[in-house]
């Protein structure tokens, strides 16, 4: 599902514009990768929660070669559902 189509999504569950549903959608991921942004953590009841965390500094091999090379660390973002949706995801 693209962008675009949540949008559509959204606009046919609520009965919005386009224009609305556009602006709902950018809201909520403008929010989220702020808050992210800011290192907050973001809890959705029943859907998960996102998380920034930090990966360490490690030493990687390039598997063609078998030259090792420097990772530097860096933060990523993680997901990890709830258990409602984990147990819905493995009911269908």
């Amino acid at each position: 599902m693209t962008r675009e189509d949540l949008k559509d999504k959204v606009r046919e569950n609520l009965g919005l514009t386009k224009q609305e549903a556009s602006e709902v959608v950018e809201g909520v991921i403008d929010t989220i990768r702020n808050a992210l942004g800011d290192g907050e953590e973001i809890i959705i009841s029943g859907f998960g929660k996102f998380a920034v965390r930090t990966k360490k500094r490690r030493t990687g091999r390039n598997p063609k070669t078998g030259k090792e090379y420097n990772i530097s660390s860096r933060r990523v973002v993680s997901f990890k559902p709830s258990k409602i949706f984990k147990d819905l995801l493995n009911t269908i």
